[in-house]
């Protein structure tokens, strides 16, 4: 019997996205260790991108949980995790593979006529476009390229348990995609529509199906206007901290609750007091154009002072002390 081919796969059911229950990240790479807990527009935001097979966008300001969301996403449904972090040099073969230069000059320097230099093509490293796409195939290249190494490359992330290539999807992270030279985000329209690209140097074709369609979450800081076209063919959804002050306090409060960043009774009490003062913060900054702190500035207050201070009073005191450093990032107006 014939096995069946990529495209006769059937796709697998849209993941479970719990919003009752704080999902446990670990730590992963640089990736520190984290907790979770989806708002249920989130979860409606990720299913729409599962059914529809779009990228998803997350807009909103920074540390509100646009990148953690992605990886709450693929550990909630049991998927590898790859992300690329873009910048102002990124450019759209960079997320397809990397030339390892380095390595051809290396192989370069000590080929010889029984010893020739190995094709272009055996210097491609997959980039995350290539593992998200076709993890098993980007798997057997590394391999290959390991067996000419001293030192051994790893791939971008592992497979969680149960996890089988091709028939489950990737979670694919295109991290602050507004920082991209404009043309960034054009070029990735063919390839994630095409659902695949070619190899150069007269490679093979990397692709997947409908069936083996990654999740891709891109993240923007609205630091630039993303193209209309690029727009048209994402899902967007944005992440904002609650304007009410009550509301704030209590989304504080719960993250604070998550992350277990205070043991004991006093954690209440002090976790209000650095939650307001954020809230007063961004009220204070608020329709100025000027940064605002919000979950990141929460978290680190907090962190501080419970491991600088031992009793509830000496953290309080300590709040007072720290919050500047943490909350008044805005240049100074020169007089």
């Amino acid at each position: 019997m014939t096995p069946p081919s990529d495209d006769d796969l059937q796709p697998a059911p849209l993941p479970t996205y719990p919003a009752d229950q704080p999902i446990p990240i670990p730590r992963d790479g640089t990736w520190p260790r984290s907790v979770h807990q989806f708002a249920p527009d989130t979860i409606a935001a990720l299913l729409a991108a599962e059914a529809t097979g779009r990228p998803l966008l997350l807009r909103g300001d920074p540390g509100n949980g646009k990148s953690q969301t992605a990886r709450a996403a693929a550990r909630a449904a049991n998927r590898p995790f790859v992300s690329v972090v873009i910048d102002g040099r990124t450019e759209a073969n960079d997320l397809k593979w990397r030339f390892d230069a380095v390595a051809r000059l290396a192989d370069a320097q000590i080929a010889s006529k029984d010893c020739p230099l190995p094709e272009e093509s055996a210097y491609l490293v997959p980039g995350p476009l290539w593992w998200a796409y076709q993890w098993a195939g980007a798997q057997a290249r590394l391999n290959v390229i390991n067996q000419q190494r001293k030192h051994q490359l790893t791939a971008p992330a592992t497979s969680p348990e149960g996890w089988t290539a091709p028939q489950g999807r990737v979670v694919l992270l295109i991290d602050e995609i507004d920082k991209a030279d404009p043309d960034l985000p054009n070029a990735l329209l063919e390839v994630l529509a095409n659902l695949g690209f070619r190899e150069p140097h007269g490679g093979s074709e990397i692709r997947c199906t409908e069936a083996t369609r990654p999740l891709v979450i891109l993240t923007t800081n609205e630091e630039r206007e993303l193209p209309h076209a690029f727009l048209r063919r994402c899902m967007v959804h944005s992440l904002h901290l609650p304007t009410d002050r009550t509301a704030l306090i209590q989304r504080f409060m719960a993250l604070g609750e998550q992350h277990q960043k205070l043991p004991g009774r006093r954690a209440c009490h002090v976790m209000e007091a650095a939650a307001g003062l954020v809230a007063d913060a961004r009220a204070k900054l608020d329709g100025t154009g000027l940064y605002m702190p919000g979950t990141s500035e929460f978290l680190d207050l907090v962190a501080a002072v419970s491991k600088l201070g031992q009793t509830e009073k000496a953290q309080t005191d300590l709040l007072q002390q720290i919050a500047p450093f943490s909350l008044d990032k805005a240049a100074p107006r020169h007089r």
